[in-house]
């Protein structure tokens, strides 16, 4: 009884939910934001991805990847707080305050922004699809 016990208590921490995958993407998303890696950004990042600043500026995959590896947007700490996840067959959305501290051009700076994210599942893996930032008011 008790190997079948931990057994099921093994399984159910293997087996996350939707919702929990979409929780570590996102995290994962954060960690990469702050330590840029080529590679795993573009692992995460959907070949159609969109991906929109709160200025206007709308970047493709290639761009994001681009901007935040060359350091021209360069995030030395990010926070996520009043995060919520809506999953849906395989399409996820996330909302969330984001807070960080940045060093673009070497000019340090603040920012705190709403942001929406929209993960599709392929093959088994969330894909950033879209991302779009606001300020807050």
């Amino acid at each position: 009884m008790k190997l079948i016990l931990t057994f099921i208590a093994l399984f159910m921490n293997v087996a996350d939910t939707p919702q929990k995958e979409v929780e570590k993407i996102t995290e994962q998303l954060r960690v990469l934001m702050v330590t840029p890696d080529q590679k795993g950004l573009e692992s995460i990042a959907h070949e159609k991805l969109t991906y929109g600043h709160s200025n206007g500026k709308v970047e493709s995959r290639e761009e994001f990847v681009h901007t935040l590896v060359s350091g021209r947007s360069d995030f030395t700490r990010i926070d996520l707080k009043d995060q919520k996840v809506i999953v849906t067959g395989n399409t996820a959305v996330v909302r969330h305050t984001l807070e960080a501290e940045t060093f673009d051009g070497g000019v340090p700076g603040k920012i705190r922004l709403h942001i929406v994210l929209v993960w599709a599942k392929e093959k088994n893996t969330w894909k950033l699809l879209a991302r779009q930032a606001v300020k807050l008011l």
